[in-house]
């Protein structure tokens, strides 16, 4: 019998967690396909698994068994794929690195050709990532390495650097009614409905939603988008606004859109982040180092 890993680290989570929506939200995906996934599992394997219950979800004789096993397996399975996947980028030459929508910036080029100079022979292969996965790729192996936005869901789990930090400003319709102003203060913003990422990214669709400045006054969401076009089509379509970093009004400029400064809303940080097994990998440190030098070019 042939079970996907997926459904393996889908039971592991749920088991963990004890709960559909933690597991979820640890998992970034939604709570009605967690629940389909789990069923595809035990009905593969012909057994219960959990007994659910308003409480949470307990796990049954047979999720006993299996989960006493699973960590072990996953690990071994993640283990053996990043090591083919960087023997296979070694082999090539070639550096994954993940970014989320403009990257670094204008940095990007910068250090990409200053990596190119200190490593000569390798190839950067830029790999963009949805806003549904804030650690661009990361969390499940796919890059190497990544530029990313701060904070993230798992940053803590990960070696990060911040490299430059720019303003938070607020997209919004052309013919919206604030349009018009120079500068907008957040305040102004706390009844309007918001564009948000998938609700499974946790803190970092709160960050971009403004939680911290609310003072718990719940955010309204009209819409819900993980890529840019998707987003930008939302805000000129009047679903509602977005904050977003300020390069985006250079980087995702679009008739029908303007973009504004806001006021009363910490910036937003890029960083550059890899996973702790990288550490010691001399070709990911060099691109590390290159956006620490480079990307400071940009404050």
């Amino acid at each position: 019998m042939d079970v996907d890993t997926r459904l393996l680290r889908y039971f592991a989570a749920v088991a963990a967690e004890g709960n559909l929506t933690r597991a979820a939200a640890r998992l970034y995906v939604s709570q009605p396909a967690l629940t389909k996934q789990i069923r595809q599992l035990e009905n593969l394997l012909g057994v219960e698994l959990f007994v659910r219950s308003r409480a949470g979800m307990a796990l049954t004789p047979a999720g006993e068994a299996l989960t006493g096993r699973v960590p072990a397996l996953l690990t071994e399975w993640d283990s053996a794929l990043r090591e083919a996947r960087q023997a296979a980028g070694r082999a090539a030459r070639v550096l994954r690195v993940g970014f989320l929508a403009s990257a670094a910036n204008e940095a990007t080029p910068r250090i990409i050709a200053e990596f190119a100079r200190r490593q000569p022979g390798w190839r950067v292969d830029m790999r963009q990532a949805s806003w549904g996965d804030p650690t661009g790729g990361l969390a499940d192996g796919e890059v190497d390495i990544a530029l990313v936005r701060l904070p993230f869901p798992g940053q803590d789990r990960l070696r990060v650097r911040e490299l430059f930090s720019e303003p938070r400003w607020v997209a919004l319709a052309c013919a919206h009614p604030l349009a018009e102003r120079e500068s907008i203060e957040f305040t102004d913003l706390l009844d309007e409905p918001f564009v948000a990422a998938p609700a499974e990214t946790g803190t970092w669709r709160d960050y971009w939603l403004g939680v911290d400045e609310r003072a718990g006054r719940t955010p309204r969401i009209g819409a819900v988008t993980d890529q840019p076009d998707e987003w930008l089509s939302a805000i000129a379509n009047g679903y509602g606004i977005a904050l977003a970093p300020e390069s985006s009004a250079r980087f995702y400029a679009r008739p029908g859109i303007t973009y504004r400064p806001v006021t009363g809303v910490a910036p937003s940080r890029v960083g550059v982040g890899w996973r702790a097994e990288s550490e010691s990998n001399p070709v990911v440190r060099a691109f590390a180092d290159c956006c620490t030098e480079r990307g400071a070019e940009n404050n």
